[in-house]
Parts: structure tokens; sequence; C-alpha cells
């Protein structure tokens, strides 16, 4: 089997908003994959886009920035990075929604994700990159291997989408601009 070559790009406002039928695909596939990123099962893609629609006043505004990974069959991953309007917390980012549909999983994709992620945070001049994940899911082994560290753990911090209760791990990545 060869490997899929997926594009990666940031999208623009009207990119964002034209998109959102395919995000919402992602987003379904993800949750019905039981992964915990917010939302109950029974989600499907009308909810997924009504999500992600929302978000559009936050990519408009750019304090909400969403990359995509496209390959043959569309939008294959996303992740966005979230920029604080604090003053006193300019320097950090938050990465929020690391997903890649199941359908490409395994093939590296989260990882090259997650790089591409640290490095567009650190050219919008962020020295600090947070995050939070499942305690014990793949996501977790995934950021721990590309050098993350874990500062703490939540008991019982949000459910799964069938609504049990899991802990959290909360990340962070020191970063230097470029």
């Amino acid at each position: 089997m060869s490997a899929v070559t997926h594009a990666i790009s940031r999208l623009s406002a009207d990119e964002f908003r034209d998109s959102v039928k395919d995000l919402a695909d992602l987003l379904a596939d993800t949750v019905d994959g039981n992964a915990s990123v917010g939302f109950l099962a029974p989600f499907g893609p009308d909810a997924a886009a009504a999500w992600w629609s929302a978000q559009q006043p936050a990519v408009d505004d750019g304090s909400l920035a969403v990359w995509v990974a496209r390959g043959p069959r569309g939008i294959a991953g996303t992740f966005s990075l979230a920029r604080s309007p604090k003053p006193n917390s300019r320097h950090r980012a938050e990465l929020v929604k690391l997903m890649v549909h199941r359908d490409a999983r395994g093939q590296g994709l989260g990882r090259t994700l997650l790089a591409t992620a640290e490095e567009a945070a650190a050219r919008s001049g962020a020295t600090l990159l947070l995050l939070d994940t499942e305690t014990g899911s793949p996501a977790e082994h995934l950021y721990r291997a590309a050098g993350w560290t874990r500062y703490g753990i939540v008991p019982d911090y949000a459910g799964d989408p069938c609504g049990t209760l899991k802990d959290c791990s909360f990340y962070f990545k020191r970063l230097r601009p470029s």
C-alpha cells in the first residue's frame, strides 16, 4: 500500500466558509469513532456543520486559524490554533480539534498535522503551545512522542461520545519563534 500525500493549508475566511460541509463530515466521523472532542452521540453532519459555522466569526477576526489536510477523498484531517485575546497571554496559543479521519489514520498524518501546528504557531510568534486530550488515548501517545510535556490530569473532566466521564491530560510545548 502506497502512502497517500495530503496537501496541508490554512483556510482563509472564505475558504473556511466553503469547507464547512467537509469539516462537518470529518468531525462527525471523529465523534462516531468515539473520540472525546466535545460532543455526545448521536452527532451527525448537520450538528457538526452548525458547530463549524458558529466558528466563522473567530475565523473572520483571526482569533481562530484553521488548517486542513486534503487528500484524494477530500479533507482527511484538520487542526486549529486559537490565540488568546488577553494582553498578558499573547505569547501563547492553544491547539484545538486536531482530527484525522478514520480512513486516513495510521499513515503519519496526525504527526504531520502536529508538526505543522507547531511550526505555524512559532511563525505567528507564539512561544508556548497548549492542548488537552483524553488520558490514555492514541492522541496522548502522539503528543508525548512529539516532546510535549504533560502538566496535569483532571479526573472525570469530560464525557466521551457515549457520555462516560473520562480523565483529561493537559500538555504544553515551548516553541522557538521563527
